[in-house]
């Protein structure tokens, strides 16, 4: 069962910009309601993608930096990279067949 894996600041280039795959970043705080009504469903999309795309988290509380350089001023933010570059941005907490199509058309 593939979960989302944690990325700091100082990982966030080895782990997402350097990777292979497309990476599915979660922007997210532990006090965030909305962060918690997603994070299930991107557990789930990380199952159904395995293999395909990468998901990560990134704890915006504990590492301030890579949010601030990509101009995250709201969470839940999740970012799809693909070749290092960020391909897609969805703000905010939505339901799962909406996010996997915006995640389907970020991987075309």
């Amino acid at each position: 069962m593939a979960k989302p894996e944690a990325v700091t600041d100082a990982t966030f280039e080895a782990e997402v910009v350097n990777s292979d795959l497309p990476v599915l970043v979660d922007f997210w705080a532990d006090w965030c309601q909305p962060c918690k009504m997603i994070a299930p469903i991107v557990d789930e999309l990380s199952d159904e993608y395995d293999g395909v795309v990468k998901f990560t988290k990134v704890d915006v509380d504990s590492n301030p930096n890579t949010p601030m350089s990509l101009g995250i001023r709201s969470i839940p933010t999740l970012i799809v990279f693909r070749n290092g570059q960020p391909v897609e941005q969805i703000v905010g907490a939505m339901p799962k067949a909406q996010l996997k199509r915006r995640l389907d058309s970020a991987l075309e």
